[in-house]
């Protein structure tokens, strides 16, 4: 990956956009450098993975895409790691694209790009000031925040500048092992779309190692994981 002292630089600020990750892939599309930033105070049509939604009040959640060139394979995780040490000691990461804080998610990350052409966007929503109150009532329960205000959210991008410096340039042994000391699923029971297991942490591409209740040792490398039960399995 180009030099990661780049990160941020140029930075694109709108008011309000449909979506930054949209408008970061026009742009790296186009040709904008490594480090390329697009933020905003306002989604309409921010995505999660999958195409889900995803949902915050204007001007209290920090909303941010950064155009990388040359990414590592391990970009999501690694972006998954920085997130976790901005959003503090008690965050973990979910598999494979969650931050939580006490079980509830307080940011989300989206990995979209051109392989072929070497670069991904790497889409970050983070609820920095967002007033639960204010979310849609589905999420209510399951959303978090970092309980700060909303001019805190410069603050917090400088820190997840210093964080994603350091962790996309990281190796990948590196990622993992911090994934690994930040890890919300090892141990604990989960479904999958074709089957539900114990969760056992990561094998060294970043998929996810699941133990059905057969004994079989499984790796899922995309789509969605649930816990079924809240406590550590024996």
């Amino acid at each position: 990956m180009p030099a990661s002292d780049r990160l941020g630089w140029p930075r694109l600020h709108a008011r309000r956009l449909d979506s930054t990750n949209t408008l970061a892939r026009a742009l790296a599309g186009a040709g904008a450098p490594h480090g390329t930033l697009v933020t905003t105070d306002e989604q309409t049509s921010g995505r999660g993975r999958q195409g889900r939604s995803w949902s915050a009040p204007a001007g209290q959640a920090l909303l941010c895409s950064w155009v990388l060139r040359e990414p590592g394979r391990l970009v999501s995780l690694a972006a998954g790691v920085a997130v976790a040490h901005v959003c503090g000691a008690s965050a973990q990461i979910k598999w494979p694209n969650d931050v939580l804080i006490d079980g509830r998610k307080v940011a989300g990350i989206l990995a979209e790009g051109r392989p072929a052409e070497r670069w991904v966007v790497l889409g970050i929503g983070l609820n920095v000031a967002v007033d639960l109150a204010q979310l849609p009532a589905e999420l209510r329960e399951r959303a978090g925040t970092l309980g700060l205000r909303p001019h805190d959210r410069e603050t917090v991008l400088a820190s997840l500048r210093t964080q994603l410096q350091h962790w996309l340039a990281a190796g990948e042994q590196e990622v993992l092992a911090a994934v690994a000391a930040l890890d919300a699923l090892r141990g604990r029971r989960v479904s999958w779309d074709s089957g539900h297991g114990t969760a056992a942490g990561l094998d060294p591409s970043g998929a996810l190692l699941v133990r059905d209740d057969a004994g079989s040792v499984l790796a899922l490398d995309a789509g969605e994981v649930h816990l079924t039960q809240g406590h550590l399995t024996t």
